[in-house]
């Protein structure tokens, strides 16, 4: 199969239009080639997954196409950095290590990019729109944008996504093509009550499951009696991401491209059916506790980022509280929420509470935490499945409320009222 160019994609990969884009095209091209693409097609937008540093080689890549002058054709969002760039020197970041991931920002920054410096960039007034094409990184980003929104990327490797972004190409591949986005597993809701759908644990819960069993195959969802918010779709679709490689997904009657059950499978039978049963649901909320004491250090909140809507519901559950002294409470979200939070007179409260709050960042691609932090407790999905991995810390998962009454006693506490028998 011979890959299909245009005379502008002939031109960019000669250099006629500079040196950054000669590269970046050779990339694509070489990339398109390995999946067997026909052609390259346009993208209205990008958000760029290597902005985060993990070593020399992302930081030489990046400085390497700042270095030829690249420029974004596209608009262009940025996922999280390193560091918080401001306020890194109040957490444990080496300095060893916050001036290479600062040199990349400036890379990026350099690059004509949006300067979101997050891994929700669905919350930013960028977003796209139902059936753009996209090159997104960041693996919630990107089933978000899939599923939610109803635009067409596929999961984006670093390193790619920035070529994509300069060129404003990308191979005609995968999920950017209708024939990819039908469904292949049918999971059916049994018996799950509609005061436990309506509840945010229930979600990164179902998707913890979701994502184990489906993989990497598109899951569809029937027998969802609720509209889940887009916080709640956020929290589902990072667990699902997290701990399986679901890019996609379909909830019957709910997201865009199911209406009927008919049409999330494009009228083809799904290859699997499972129930999915209470019992099923308290195994996969066990699996995301992996402490086996009451003892807390910190409490994080934010993966992926705090939206407003969530930064308004924590500043309600703290209100007339007080912390516990030896518990620590961290919030990451981006600049952008942090600011509307700020101007909507919430960020005093919290930290009257407190709170600590990081931004641009996250504890899972920063090494901000102090060694003394040892049990933490999230009410993130995503947080709860890699912090084992990746930290090297003990951590227990339970509603914001519960994170929020836990940071109150000290201890961790955990409501099991909905999730019993």
């Amino acid at each position: 199969m011979t890959l299909q160019l245009t005379e502008r994609d002939r031109a960019m990969l000669r250099g006629d239009e500079g040196a950054a884009k000669k590269m970046a095209m050779s990339i694509i091209i070489r990339m398109a080639e390995i999946s067997k693409a026909e052609k390259l097609l346009d993208i209205v937008g990008a958000h760029i997954d290597s902005t985060v540093y993990i070593g020399d080689a992302g930081l030489e890549f990046a400085e390497k196409l700042a270095s030829l002058g690249a420029k974004v054709a596209v608009p262009t969002t940025l996922n999280v950095s390193g560091i918080d760039e401001h306020h890194w020197q109040e957490w444990a970041v080496a300095s060893e290590w916050a001036n290479p991931a600062h040199r990349q920002m400036i890379a990026y920054r350099s690059m004509g990019t949006i300067q979101t410096w997050t891994c929700a960039p669905y919350q930013a007034p960028t977003k796209p729109a139902f059936g753009d094409q996209i090159a997104w990184g960041e693996s919630n980003a990107i089933v978000f944008a899939n599923s939610v929104i109803g635009a067409r990327t596929e999961r984006y490797p670093d390193l790619f996504d920035i070529c994509c972004a300069i060129t404003g190409r990308a191979p005609a591949m995968g999920l950017h093509l209708s024939k990819n986005r039908a469904g292949k597993i049918l999971f059916r809701l049994v018996d799950i009550s509609e005061e436990l759908q309506k509840s945010d644990d229930f979600y990164p819960v179902l998707g913890n499951l979701i994502g184990k069993l489906a993989l990497d195959k598109i899951p569809v969802i029937d027998g969802m009696t609720i509209r889940p918010t887009d916080d709640q779709f956020k929290a589902f679709g990072a667990g699902a991401a997290s701990s399986g490689g679901v890019a996609m997904f379909h909830v019957v009657g709910v997201t865009p491209e199911a209406p009927t059950l008919e049409d999330a499978f494009h009228g083809n039978e799904p290859a699997q059916i499972t129930d999915v049963t209470m019992d099923m649901l308290r195994e996969s909320r066990q699996a995301l506790n992996h402490s086996n004491s009451s003892k807390l250090d910190m409490v994080a909140v934010g993966c992926p980022h705090l939206s407003l809507v969530e930064y308004k519901k924590l500043a309600s559950l703290v209100k007339g509280k007080s912390k516990h002294p030896d518990v620590q409470f961290l919030i990451t979200s981006n600049r952008a929420m942090t600011q509307l939070a700020q101007e909507a007179g919430i960020l005093s409260l919290l930290k009257d509470f407190g709170v600590k709050i990081t931004v641009d960042t996250c504890s899972l691609t920063s090494p901000m935490l102090p060694p003394e932090i040892k049990k933490m407790m999230t009410n993130s999905a995503k947080h709860s499945y890699y912090s084992p991995g990746l930290l090297g810390r003990d951590v227990a998962f339970g509603s914001l409320e519960d994170c929020v009454n836990s940071a109150v006693a000290g201890h961790i506490v955990q409501d099991e009222r909905l999730w019993k028998e």
